[in-house]
């Protein structure tokens, strides 16, 4: 193994090699605005951190630290100059995510050093985070960066490796897709040949869960976990500066790593690192509406008014398989004026028009295939009132991104979905920040796919409207029934979906059960019920909701597509109401006047209760669709009734396996 390799070194070692001086141990204690959260930071030769949940152990020391390539390291032997406190409580305005109006409580510690750094960590009440930030205004390069996670057993955990082989070396896995789904399993059986990806949740105390998270990555490799020198711990491990690349991977819109630096990052000058998040929660629902990330990202500056969230009629999924036409489907105007009169039938925004309407192979956004006449295109859909997306592939957008989005953008084009960058290094965490700068410039949407989990850029250009990230619901376009989508399916609100937006692709109308599901690649179908389908965008956060299946499948099924044509993509507020993580799940969302409620459940058939005591006082109706009777049997089976609300505000109700429930509710 190549020495000082930071893919894989452990830091521990690296504390011995530098210098040893006496210092004062000094001690500090941070609290939560309740109380009810506590960290201490130790400063001596190391700085250590544990954490305190009502007094219940979630974290035991853990050391942080940051090796620069000159020798220094902040962290080690520090020497501490100041220290200074402060306390916010304020409202942040979230205009395109689940709640409009975001209440931020923290109280902060600022630790001073010298050699030109601080650590600052935040108590908030649902969870700790620290950071550390360089005052320098010299170069410098981050040769690695220790981040341990020292938990006081060895607990359950939720882990989602990287998606390649446990026959790739680890510093291969760097490069990956992020979409993974979740073992549960003790820490001390992690596969050591595997990568884990954030977040991350691992059991604690009394049922409590603590979720490792990461913030506000602009300008830094994005992290990934890895067992650390005991059973009962994990650190921190980030993809090493690209060195040698080259053009390749899927249809040559990709860009490869055939050798890397032996340092994770470089810097011009003064900069703040992303923060690491450790969210504690008492019952696994508060995960589900956790806001962590969002709060600790860098707020956006300028006016994002223009942005204009919503559903997407999307093509690549349902492989533009329409019937009952008199033209012969596929890539060409003929099949997009199709989506694009279906869309404009239900009020939907939007319609993407995914791989192929670049020539392929040539990764050159401005050579379009013949078949497609994108300004007569453009044009049809403004006068349906209908915008377009496009697809780029990475390399395609990259080489050209400002002439790109320029053009396109006058051209009349609403946004690009970006795919298959694959990769969390610096260059590439980078490339999101360009890209979101450069389609604000323009007044374009981004939507990252292929890409690793959201860390609150959203907040930072809100036209980044969402992300990949997630095993979604075209692994089913390939994956036979070793692929329990069932069961990721209530587990992702708890652990991917505190990163932010899951760009996860739902609305299939050919559903399985258990038994009867196959991977049909043209004609794919969704394990579960069709109610599970329609819950899923009431549960799943997405700001651009894309609708998967055919729009002939969809006009076929006129109830459950004006349902889902009519559910907002982003709310007032949120209430995640029950739930665990892996069993069921169900949240409450309001937009205006009225409660959107989904609930879904695991392989088992679930009878619950549903608590509507946010409601109020007053009286209301809801309009129901609700898992049939032989759901069972047959996925597609479902029930549409109206009923009234009950005074008490409990609501009985039953999912079949692999089912769902999804209720409206207005006032009288």
């Amino acid at each position: 193994m190549k020495k000082n390799n930071p893919a894989i070194l452990s830091l521990f070692g690296l504390l011995f090699c530098c210098t040893m001086t006496m210092v004062a141990q000094k001690q500090f204690t941070l609290k939560s605005p309740n109380g009810k959260l506590e960290t201490n930071i130790d400063v001596g030769k190391t700085v250590e951190y544990s954490v305190f949940h009502d007094g219940d152990m979630m974290l035991a020391k853990s050391s942080v630290a940051m090796i620069l390539a000159d020798g220094s390291a902040f962290g080690i032997d520090a020497r501490l100059s100041g220290s200074s406190t402060g306390t916010v409580n304020q409202t942040i305005d979230a205009p395109v995510y689940k709640r409009s109006k975001i209440i931020e409580n923290y109280n902060e510690l600022t630790l001073k050093f010298k050699g030109d750094y601080n650590i600052i960590f935040r108590a908030y009440d649902d969870g700790i985070a620290y950071r550390f930030v360089s005052t320098s205004k010299k170069p410098f390069i981050v040769e690695n960066e220790q981040a341990e996670f020292n938990f006081p057993a060895d607990r359950k955990a939720f882990i989602a490796y990287a998606n390649k082989p446990e026959t790739t070396p680890l510093e291969k896995q760097f490069s990956n897709s992020f979409e993974q789904p979740y073992h549960n399993i003790p820490l001390s059986e992690w596969n050591k040949k595997r990568l884990g990806i954030l977040p991350l949740v691992v059991e604690g105390a009394k049922g409590k869960k603590v979720c490792i998270a990461e913030a506000d990555l602009i300008n830094y490799p994005g992290m990934f976990l890895y067992p650390g020198e005991t059973a009962n711990s994990l650190k921190g491990v980030f993809a090493p500066y690209p060195k040698d690349t080259r053009q390749g991977g899927h249809n040559e819109l990709q860009i490869l790593v055939d050798s890397r630096e032996s340092y994770i990052a470089k810097f011009d000058g003064a900069v703040s690192f992303p923060w690491r998040a450790v969210i504690v929660a008492e019952k696994d629902a508060e995960l589900a509406d956790s806001d962590m990330v969002y709060k600790l990202a860098t707020p956006a500056q300028g006016d994002y008014s223009w942005i204009k969230p919503g559903k997407v009629a999307w093509d690549w999924w349902n492989d533009w398989n329409l019937y009952g036409v008199d033209f012969r489907a596929g890539i060409n105007n003929e099949t997009y004026r199709y989506y694009i009169d279906f869309a404009s039938k239900y009020g939907i925004e939007y319609v993407i028009l995914d791989e192929g309407w670049a020539v392929n192979k040539k990764a050159d956004l401005f050579q379009v295939i013949p078949e497609i006449n994108l300004p007569e295109l453009i044009a049809y859909a403004e006068s349906k009132n209908v915008g377009l997306i496009l697809w780029a592939g990475y390399y395609a957008f990259d080489r050209d991104m400002e002439a790109i989005c320029k053009h396109y953008g006058e051209m009349g084009v609403k946004g690009f979905k970006v795919d298959f960058m694959d990769r969390d290094d610096q260059i590439m965490v980078d490339f999101h920040r360009r890209a979101a700068e450069t389609g604000a410039k323009y007044k374009v949407l981004i939507d990252f796919h292929g890409t690793y989990k959201p860390t609150g850029l959203q907040r930072t250009y809100p036209n980044v409207i969402n992300f990949e990230g997630v095993n979604g619901l075209e692994q089913l376009k390939w994956s036979g029934p070793e692929l329990d989508q069932v069961t990721y399916d209530v587990t992702i609100p708890f652990i991917r979906q505190v990163a932010g937006p899951m760009d996860y692709t739902q609305g299939a109308m050919r559903n399985a059960t258990k038994g009867n599901y196959r991977s049909v690649y043209n004609e794919t179908m969704s394990q579960g019920t069709r109610c599970r389908q329609l819950a899923e965008y009431v549960i799943f956060e997405s700001p651009l909701n894309m609708l998967c299946d055919s729009p002939s499948n969809y006009m076929s099924e006129q109830e459950c597509t004006e349902f889902i044509a009519a559910v907002p993509t982003v709310w007032d507020n949120t209430v995640s109401l029950s739930g665990e993580i892996g069993k069921y799940v169900s949240i409450a969302r309001k937009k205006g006047a009225d409660w959107y409620v989904g609930a879904m459940t695991n392989w088992d058939a679930r009878r619950m209760e549903l608590d509507l005591s946010f409601l109020g006082e007053g009286n209301f109706k809801g309009e129901v669709f609700k898992d049939g009777i032989n759901a069972r049997r047959a996925a597609r089976d479902y029930r549409k009734e109206t009923i009234d609300i009950p005074a008490d505000r409990k609501l009985p109700i039953y999912m079949a396996p692999g089912g769902g429930y999804v209720i409206r509710i207005t006032r009288q």
